[in-house]
């Protein structure tokens, strides 16, 4: 029953669709606009750079949120592992958007942040070198979610992180296919987050 309970709020909290919010707040409807996605990067390169980090934030507390809850109230590691996921799962199937979504890479860092913290920050160090050397988000991205599954084994942590890791590594890169394919064109654009990037 509990379980239920906590993957549905998981569920529901990670479907909220913060950046679609705050795009409607100042007027700006962000899935028709940049790159039509509703996260973060799309939402600061769209709306500004202090929306975009409203947005980041709020993504990465839906994954926090229900994962301590589980963990507080579960001592079952698949049980957690499965809250997490259904957070993720949320933000890539947003019952506020009729089962669409974002790209889930915020909320699966916050869930990762509590689950496995060693391995969320080696994947989150990944991810801000790539992003500053490149300037491409989507790579940073891809590459961070790709080297999860492998950190968070080599890390040791317990098999149902490592196979939540896995199965959201796969969901992330699956959601940036268009981007991949802007990227081997060299059409992506980049963030300009640091000197000299366009």
């Amino acid at each position: 029953m509990w379980t239920m309970l906590l993957v549905i709020a998981a569920y529901v909290s990670g479907s909220l669709p913060v950046g679609v919010w705050i795009g409607n707040w100042v007027g700006v409807d962000v899935r028709r606009v940049g790159s039509r996605n509703i996260g973060a990067t799309n939402v600061a390169r769209t709306i500004g750079r202090q929306a975009g980090l409203l947005t980041l934030l709020g993504d990465v507390a839906k994954g926090v949120v229900p994962t301590l809850l589980a963990r507080h109230m579960m001592s079952d590691p698949w049980t957690i592992a499965l809250t997490g996921l259904a957070a993720v799962f949320g933000h890539l199937f947003s019952v506020f958007l009729s089962f669409s979504g974002g790209k889930g890479v915020a909320t699966a860092f916050g869930v990762f942040v509590v689950l496995t913290p060693a391995a969320a920050a080696l994947s989150a160090c990944l991810f801000a070198v790539t992003a500053f050397r490149t300037g491409y988000i989507s790579l940073a991205s891809i590459l961070s979610a790709a080297a999860l599954p492998l950190i968070t084994a080599v890390c040791g942590y317990p098999a149902p992180s490592s196979v939540m890791a896995l199965l959201v590594a796969i969901s992330i890169i699956v959601r940036h296919r268009d981007n991949i394919i802007r990227l081997r064109n060299g059409v992506e654009p980049r963030l300009a987050i640091r000197r000299g990037s366009k």
